[in-house]
């Protein structure tokens, strides 16, 4: 049987996969992992030392763990603050979605015709700092308001529902961007053929569209409670000692009389805890999420 030869002075060419790949990119991407990782690490490392262990120098590696700094943390009332960030940051994000799905979906797939500003548009409002507008919303969410300027107030001052209002502003642009170029992967020949078969809006978002983009949700959904639980300026300047959050409780452990390095680590190890264990579980989801696209 003829064979085809190969021509001259190309050589061979194997393509990289798990079984032919040389085993120093393995080592390589170890080294890599475990350098940006190692911070996390001896965050974790810390929460389990005393004060004055936690700021030895040189630091130690191996010591005898104990408890009392997350005996601390939770001593002095650290599961309400977690509750306002869990609540803050799930209702945001609940709202984002039901909110950026509708107008992701119309953007990608009967896009408007200046559909271009309309993007710009959103992104824009995130150009401005937060010192920018923390003014204009102390009066906008004071009870009263400003009666030279507007007369009224919407009093979501030091309140849960007015941190929930500003994280729904500050994600619903970003949703909105994500989401669109996660609808713009679905083949028009597939929407066309539901709309042949008589699918509404409706039916066309929720049985065909979000079922074909669930890995792009899921990134939405995981970036958009990172950004609500994390946010430290609104909270800190706009929400009662009782509506605070996670970030704000750490800030007991920042004292004029110096940091408490160890109860910082152990305030922090608990705060990051809940994100790293979502990322974990929808690790597939997000990975795929975050790649649409990447291939055409």
């Amino acid at each position: 049987m003829a064979t085809l030869a190969r021509p001259r002075g190309r050589p061979a060419r194997a393509g990289l996969s798990k079984e032919n790949a040389p085993w120093w990119w393995a080592a390589i991407a170890w080294v890599v992992g475990l350098i940006f990782f190692f911070p996390v690490l001896y965050m974790v490392l810390t929460g389990f030392k005393t004060e004055p262990q936690a700021v030895e120098l040189p630091p130690k590696l191996i010591f005898q763990p104990t408890l009392v700094n997350y005996e601390a943390v939770f001593g002095i009332n650290f599961l309400p603050f977690f509750v306002n960030s869990a609540i803050a940051s799930l209702g945001s994000t609940f709202f984002v979605m039901l909110l950026a799905i509708p107008c992701a979906y119309g953007l990608a797939i009967n896009p408007p015709k200046n559909w271009k500003n309309i993007l710009f548009f959103f992104i824009s409002t995130r150009f401005l700092p937060p010192a920018g507008i923390i003014v204009p919303l102390y009066i906008l969410f004071s009870p009263d308001g400003d009666p030279q300027f507007l007369g009224f107030g919407l009093d979501l001052l030091n309140s849960m529902r007015g941190l929930i209002v500003l994280y729904i502003a500050m994600n619903l642009p970003i949703a909105i961007w994500m989401l669109r170029s996660f609808f713009e992967e679905v083949p028009q020949d597939v929407i066309d053929a539901s709309r042949v078969d008589g699918a509404g809006v409706w039916r066309q978002i929720t049985q065909i569209v979000l079922p074909m983009v669930t890995p792009g949700i899921a990134a939405t959904v995981f970036l958009s409670i990172i950004f609500a639980w994390n946010e430290f300026f609104f909270a800190f300047n706009l929400a009662s000692v009782g509506n605070s959050t996670v970030p704000i409780f750490m800030l007991r452990f920042v004292t004029s009389e110096g940091l408490f390095w160890a109860k910082l680590a152990a305030s922090s190890t608990m705060a990051v805890l809940p994100i790293v264990l979502l990322g974990w579980v929808a690790q597939r989801q997000l990975v795929r999420g975050l790649s649409m696209g990447a291939v055409k």
